[in-house]
């Protein structure tokens, strides 16, 4: 390695196995000064430029993106929640994490946050979900991506992820590839066989991911206006047509039964107003 004397400025090169994994010392052959050497730090591990990270808690959406990336020659770590997708990032080091915003334990567009600002993952690509419950629901790009490098909606995952990836790598699109129509990824199929219904704690939690859904995709596309509202306990008044639309949906997939059993939908609500009170206090 290369050393440069703090007195008189001279460059020394000194071979890295003279110097002990505690450091040692020399003396500047033109000044007499010692010098204390450390051995160079390893910088960070690259990132893995075919590994991509997929955090989403729908079984089924996992399995139309693993198709996609998969078949584009990626390499797909998956997660669930937004702790198991920090874990796998920190471990795994991959280019690209695709996050939907509304993860259980840690939000997706908390996750990026996190993300981009840990010193070693600083340059990971984060793609979020959005607008996951309506494929028509909004018309304009969300108000805050939290860091985020791209965003895609469930109904442009077949049409876009793979463009909106190549766009993050600055990778061309080859000609041939241009000429290619659409692959599509066929929904998957309910099995002929006869099921008994799920289980209660299933479709609870199936009821509360649907309305951690819906209350993180009104925040995401109206974040200075939902923070007002939450400094004026007034997110009820504020957005009412868009909860409104939120519960006539809920109402829709939920089965009554499971609805009957809690209010999940208002809980997540609540959830997720006083987590961001905290943060707006913070």
């Amino acid at each position: 390695m290369v050393v440069i004397c703090p007195k008189c400025k001279v460059r020394l090169r000194i071979p890295d196995e003279r110097i002990a994994p505690g450091g040692s010392r020399f003396k500047c052959p033109k000044c007499a000064t010692v010098m204390l050497v450390r051995p160079q730090q390893p910088g960070p591990k690259p990132l893995n430029e075919k590994k991509i990270l997929l955090a989403h808690e729908e079984t089924q959406i996992q399995e139309r993106i693993k198709a996609i990336l998969s078949g584009a020659g990626y390499e797909v770590i998956a997660a669930t929640n937004g702790i198991d997708a920090m874990v796998l990032a920190t471990k795994e080091r991959p280019s690209i994490a695709i996050l939907s915003v509304s993860l259980p334990k840690i939000y997706g567009f908390e996750v990026c946050k996190r993300l981009k600002e840990m010193k070693e993952l600083k340059d990971i690509k984060v793609i979020l979900i959005t607008s996951i419950y309506s494929s028509r629901r909004y018309k304009r790009p969300p108000e805050n991506l939290y860091g985020a490098d791209d965003y895609l909606e469930e109904h442009e995952i077949e049409e876009l992820l793979l463009e909106k990836i190549r766009g993050l790598k600055g990778i061309e699109e080859r000609p041939e590839e241009k000429a290619e129509k659409k692959i599509e990824i066929p929904e998957p199929q309910p099995s002929t066989k006869e099921k008994g219904p799920a289980t209660p704690p299933d479709m609870v939690e199936k009821a509360r991911r649907l309305a951690r859904t819906i209350i993180s995709d009104i925040y995401l596309y109206n974040r200075a206006k939902f923070d007002e509202a939450i400094k004026n306990d007034t997110l009820f008044t504020s957005f009412e047509k868009e909860i409104s639309e939120g519960l006539k949906l809920y109402r829709s997939r939920i089965p009554e039964g499971i609805r009957e059993s809690g209010d999940y939908f208002r809980e997540e609500i609540q959830n997720f107003i006083e987590k961001r009170k905290k943060e707006l206090l913070s």
